[in-house]
């Protein structure tokens, strides 16, 4: 999850937004994390190239864990 926070925060910073100290599985990425289409369609480009998995193929990924789950396979 360090990474994926890597991720988050390295396009925080790229829009002037705040950097956060953590994420957690259960955060949401609209309401928690405010990201918007714009953002999350950044954010699947990202996971991509990172770890070679497109995190939407099998539908749509609200939360932190939805993605990790994607990221590890399961």
């Amino acid at each position: 999850m360090e990474r994926l926070l890597e991720i988050v925060n390295d396009m925080f910073e790229e829009s002037g937004r705040q950097p956060i100290d953590s994420l957690e599985n259960s955060m949401h990425l609209r309401d928690d994390l405010n990201m918007d289409s714009l953002m999350l369609a950044e954010l699947t480009v990202r996971i991509e190239a990172e770890y070679e998995v497109d995190i939407f193929e099998n539908g749509i990924v609200q939360t932190i864990g939805e993605i990790i789950s994607r990221i590890e396979g399961k």
